[in-house]
């Protein structure tokens, strides 16, 4: 393949109609500003042990779709249900506990008044909360800070796996104990990751789980919402991917893109990481080619402008927003890719040895 000719064929990712796929969801987190937990390790985490848990809840549902009902035996239809529940969950609680992470550890005022209401004091709910935790050093799990629907109050509970969670009750924080989540930083510490994870949790966004899923109005004394850019100039690191959607940037997710190649003939996949970024790791998408993303004149001119242009970055944050905005503002029909390149790898899409042309 040239260098400049448009990729045709990237990742298989067969679909059945009749089966309803649960889409990777793009991490919320800048995996990089956390306090005391890695980058490696929270990528790892998502394109990996989430990754797997999406992939798997998509290929249960395709064999259940492909099942004759009435006539397979009850244990393959029980086995199949067992672990299509299974990995609902675990996309649900992945989803939760990257959801829940990338704030200061401070409590907001709604949350400290609510679990001194429940609980008797912050540090009572905290005290049950860490020892909870610590219980499953050694073993595995998660712990949830859950509001019961059904006794409209707050509990702390343990799910020894992903499918045990209390009847009628919403996580609103969560915490992933199984050892995939904290091995690569810390070992066998497992005491020494929970004291991270809490530095790391973003009240804020508990407070907004908890005040919907007791029926209330959001509350307006939390910390100041993330900055909302005026305009693509504007974006930056500081950015998350909330203020990043206000802007309207035409992108897709990695499953239009695949659906995009799979379709289309010609199309121009760029790897838009900066150069001290994509220097360091060893792999990129099968079939893109990578370019600086701080020479957009320069390289732009050797694009075709009659094919598409599906950039990414490492997260689907301000890189590849600038870089498709740029490539818009030329005359291209580019599109971001929502959660980037690490969404991509989760959702099992091919990847090959990064060479920069």
């Amino acid at each position: 393949m040239d260098r400049m000719e448009c990729v045709s064929s990237l990742s298989e990712m067969p679909r059945k109609e009749a089966s309803v796929h649960q889409p990777i969801a793009p991490i919320p987190i800048r995996p990089w500003m956390l306090n005391g937990l890695s980058e490696r390790l929270m990528v790892s985490h998502y394109e990996n042990d989430y990754g797997i848990a999406v992939r798997t809840l998509n290929a249960v549902r395709d064999e259940i779709s492909g099942l004759d009902l009435a006539a397979a035996p009850g244990y393959r239809v029980r086995a199949l249900k067992h672990e299509e529940h299974a990995a609902m969950s675990s996309v649900a609680l992945h989803e939760l506990y990257f959801g829940n992470l990338g704030g200061d550890g401070k409590l907001t005022n709604s949350m400290t008044v609510a679990l001194a209401e429940q609980f008797g004091s912050v540090d009572a709910w905290r005290g049950e909360f860490i020892a909870a935790a610590r219980s499953l050093r050694g073993g595995s799990g998660w712990v949830l800070l859950s509001y019961s629907r059904r006794d409209r109050r707050l509990y702390n509970q343990i799910g020894s796996d992903h499918t045990h969670a209390l009847v009628d009750a919403l996580p609103i924080l969560a915490l992933d104990m199984y050892e995939h989540a904290y091995h690569m930083d810390f070992g066998a510490n497992a005491t020494a990751y929970i004291d991270a994870f809490m530095r790391n949790v973003d009240w804020k966004v508990v407070g907004e789980r908890f005040a919907e899923a007791a029926g209330t109005a959001a509350p307006s004394t939390e910390a100041e919402e993330a900055p909302a850019p005026r305009s693509i100039k504007e974006l930056s690191a500081d950015f998350d991917a909330a203020a990043i959607t206000r802007l309207n940037l035409p992108s897709l997710s990695v499953e239009e893109l695949a659906a995009e190649i799979a379709q289309r003939e010609r199309v121009q996949v760029l790897d838009a990481r900066p150069r001290h970024y994509f220097s360091r790791n060893v792999d990129m998408m099968k079939g893109a080619f990578w370019r600086d993303p701080a020479r957009v004149e320069e390289w732009s001119k050797e694009l075709s402008p009659d094919a598409p242009v599906f950039v990414y970055c490492a997260y689907g944050f301000h890189m590849g927003c600038s870089v498709a905005a740029a490539l818009c503002e030329r005359g291209f029909d580019a599109k971001y890719l929502r959660g980037g390149l690490s969404a991509w790898y989760a959702a099992g899409g091919a990847r090959a040895l990064a060479r920069a042309d």
